[in-house]
């Protein structure tokens, strides 16, 4: 395993839309799966795709914390690792709900992101089996971002507003870094 580079949007990777992965077996498609774990857990953050790391597969891992807080507030998500390959959204609640979100591709920066509150992945594991994921709060918003890269989309795109860390400084951490706790649905969030 090894550390690789993340990738900010200077490289053209991280726009273009992700090629399907269709070889399960290629032990290079294994590399990439244990790199980007590791490369993720190191950033840290949680969630890593592949065009964020240079590789332009749609192949995504995702990963709650699991320190005593996270256990309290994700339950039995937390620690979870999922690695998805061709993962897409089936279904998506009706609800949706405001978040504050940032990027590893995006270092500095976060924004105020509408997503649905739950949603449905289906996709494979690393070794091709099917899989179906149903992920609610924190869980949905991370898979919904990180399904976005593998279409070359960036939570800039999909933000409200945008700032830059230093912009908001004199805020309260637990109001910069909002978790499930405290979104809103959309149709009840400040504009």
């Amino acid at each position: 395993m090894a550390l690789r580079e993340i990738i900010t949007p200077e490289n053209p990777v991280l726009r273009k839309k992700a090629f399907k992965v269709t070889n399960f077996n290629d032990p290079k498609l294994q590399t990439l799966i244990d790199d980007m774990v590791e490369t993720m857990l190191d950033a840290p953050g949680v969630g890593l795709a592949a065009p964020q790391v240079a590789v332009s597969q749609r192949v995504i891992t995702v990963r709650l914390s699991d320190d005593e807080e996270s256990q309290k507030e994700y339950g039995d998500q937390a620690g979870v690792l999922y690695v998805v390959i061709n993962p897409e959204i089936i279904r998506t609640s009706d609800e949706m709900v405001e978040g504050y979100e940032a990027c590893l591709s995006i270092p500095g920066y976060y924004g105020n992101v509408s997503r649905h509150s739950a949603v449905t992945v289906r996709g494979h594991d690393r070794h091709g089996k099917q899989i179906r994921i149903k992920a609610q709060g924190w869980l949905a918003r991370v898979f919904q971002h990180e399904i976005d890269h593998l279409d070359g989309v960036l939570f800039i795109d999909r933000a409200k507003e945008i700032w830059r860390v230093a912009e908001r400084e004199d805020e309260d951490d637990e109001q910069v870094f909002a978790r499930e706790d405290e979104e809103k649905p959309a149709s009840e969030a400040a504009e």
